[in-house]
């Protein structure tokens, strides 16, 4: 969807004014950005008197979230692969007695064998998780610094043509 107006992103935002712009809704709105018409987000960033701050801001929150996130994830991660490990070496002890027919081994070295591959694919998915989530923060932490760039662009070519309307009326 293309917000086309403030109204369409403050609708989307759940939000009445720019003023009831909440930390997480600074952070969707920043998500937001790249399906905005230019011109829109720039006349809504204006709107901020302080939007070094907001930026700031808005990385903050999501550092914190992505840290979170990771850190979460971490601990899945090693509770997944300890409850393999467990798994492994219970299947192992089996193997161990003794009295096992070939089909009996044969039966728990597959089991074993799966378990890895599964591990396997658990690990294959958390690093394309991971590499998603990184592409994420890029992409938000990107836009909030591209519409930075873009305000203090436009306040400087803005007070350029002031200054240079100044010197001609000299």
């Amino acid at each position: 969807m293309k917000y086309k107006d403030e109204n369409e992103i403050k609708q989307a935002l759940g939000i009445d004014s720019w003023r009831n712009l909440s930390k997480e809704k600074m952070v969707r709105f920043v998500a937001m950005m790249p399906d905005m018409d230019t011109e829109v987000a720039l006349r809504i960033v204006e709107q901020f008197p302080e939007f070094k701050d907001f930026a700031l801001n808005v990385m903050d929150v999501i550092k914190k979230s992505h840290e979170s996130t990771l850190s979460a994830n971490k601990q899945s991660q090693e509770y997944v692969h300890l409850a393999f490990q467990d798994l492994r070496e219970t299947l192992k002890r089996e193997l161990d007695r003794g009295e096992l027919t070939w089909e009996q081994r044969k039966e728990i070295l597959e089991k074993m064998q799966q378990a890895v591959r599964e591990e396997a694919l658990k690990d294959s998915e958390n690093k394309r998780f991971l590499d998603g989530a990184f592409k994420k923060v890029v992409m938000v932490g990107g836009a909030a610094v591209a519409l930075g760039v873009a305000f203090v662009g436009g306040r400087i070519m803005a007070q350029s043509q002031d200054d240079s309307d100044d010197e001609l009326e000299n």
